[in-house]
């Protein structure tokens, strides 16, 4: 079986930068002594949320990761992480608490809400084997947002980028949890501008929709993932692709049977395409939309609802409309096996998808762990940083060789 990529194959601990925000000066002092041993290359403390938030400020770079205890008297952890959220003072945060693990989860969902990246929690009292673990997970966790800067972009911009070919599809595997068979891959926008700066959708998506673009995008990702899959096809490399449609789409009568021009213009069968529909985009015009899918079946795409769980309509999407795949949202995956309401979120979508026959992919699959607990569970496919991020397309047939690589 195909390995998952090992700790060996990620950041050095020695590249890292740790704050410890903990009151309690011997849990403090095991937990520096603890990094230290990791080879953790700088690491700070603070007995207290209030000097922790001025010796942050006083800081001319953030660092990686700060670790928290919740219980901590005057300002409490979850008082801290909102002040180090909204001002932007750390990359990531590791929760260290001995509380209730429900109350942990919330805590971690507050700080996502913020914008902040959690690498989970940690149970006191610390190992250096649950410090490793969490730890290991940062380079995955960050992905390609770690060196992405802010951007402005103008409508004309966004306009140009899109005619002169810069949006165009990256690749991320899908694999078979039960052997490690990459099998699909997912189709992922992402803007390359000429001085060869990679932007990522979340910095101009929205205004591409705004403008109006939203389905020649769709079309473009479209067409170019069926123009890889042939190539790769001639290469023996047989992969599924899934594409991203919008919701202007399913607003638009003539839209199936476009797609399956574009599809078959490119020597594709529509079977080896998922279309990939966020629950929050289906129902915007429910008559419309639901002829839509339902043609879209007809022809034979597959049809995916991505980030299952994010919205309040899954299960009424579910009952309505003819998806052959249910996407379990990176938020419910990350850190699940070591969380039970997580767990527990997983294992009742993938119950209700074995009822209704549907396959299963569970996005933010970063860790060992969490492909372990998913495997346990009976998972169809995996898709997230342990096994590899976005890709240009060029690169994805040494990306799954490396993949497939056998533990030496």
């Amino acid at each position: 079986m195909t390995r998952p990529v090992g700790l060996g194959e990620r950041m050095s601990m020695s590249a890292l930068s740790v704050m410890v925000v903990e009151d309690h000066g011997f849990q403090r002092r095991m937990a520096l002594r603890l990094l230290d041993e990791l080879g953790v290359g700088t690491v700070c403390d603070a007995a207290d949320g209030s000097s922790a938030l001025q010796l942050l400020a006083a800081r001319d770079e953030p660092p990686d990761v700060v670790m928290v205890d919740l219980d901590m008297p005057g300002m409490d952890g979850i008082e801290f992480i909102g002040h180090v959220a909204q001002r932007h003072l750390a990359r990531a945060v590791l929760v260290v608490s001995a509380l209730d693990p429900a109350l942990l989860n919330t805590v971690q969902t507050m700080a996502r809400a913020y914008g902040l990246r959690v690498l989970g929690s940690v149970e006191k009292p610390l190992t250096a084997d649950k410090l490793a673990a969490a730890l290991a997970s940062y380079d995955a966790l960050l992905g390609d947002d770690e060196d992405d800067e802010r951007i402005e972009i103008s409508a004309t911009t966004i306009h140009a980028a899109l005619a002169h070919g810069e949006i165009r599809p990256w690749f991320q595997p899908q694999v078979e949890l039960g052997n490690g068979k990459v099998v699909a891959v997912e189709a992922l926008a992402r803007w390359v501008r000429p001085d060869g700066q990679v932007v990522r959708p979340a910095h101009f998506i929205g205004l591409l929709e705004r403008e109006g673009l939203a389905d020649p995008l769709a079309d473009l990702m479209l067409e170019q993932a069926c123009q890889w899959k042939r190539q790769w096809d001639l290469q023996g490399l047989r992969l599924n692709v899934s594409v991203n449609i919008s919701p202007a789409t399913l607003a638009d009568p003539t839209a199936a049977d476009r797609y399956q021009r574009i599809v078959q213009a490119q020597n594709v069968d529509p079977g080896e395409v998922v279309l990939e529909l966020t629950e929050s985009s289906v129902m915007a015009d429910a008559a419309r939309a639901l002829g839509v899918l339902a043609r879209l079946r007809l022809k034979g795409f597959g049809l995916s609802i991505d980030d299952f769980g994010t919205g309040y309509s899954s299960l009424a999407q579910l009952s309505h409309i003819p998806f052959t795949e249910l996407k379990i949202d990176q938020g419910f995956v990350a850190g699940a096996w070591q969380q039970p309401r997580k767990r527990a979120v997983v294992e009742a979508s993938l119950d209700l998808a074995r009822k209704l026959g549907l396959e299963v992919v569970a996005e933010g699959v970063a860790t060992v762990e969490d492909w372990q607990m998913l495997a346990d569970l009976g998972c169809s496919m995996a898709q997230g940083f342990l096994i590899a991020p976005p890709v240009a397309p060029e690169d994805l047939p040494a990306v799954l060789a490396q993949w497939r690589r056998p533990e030496s």
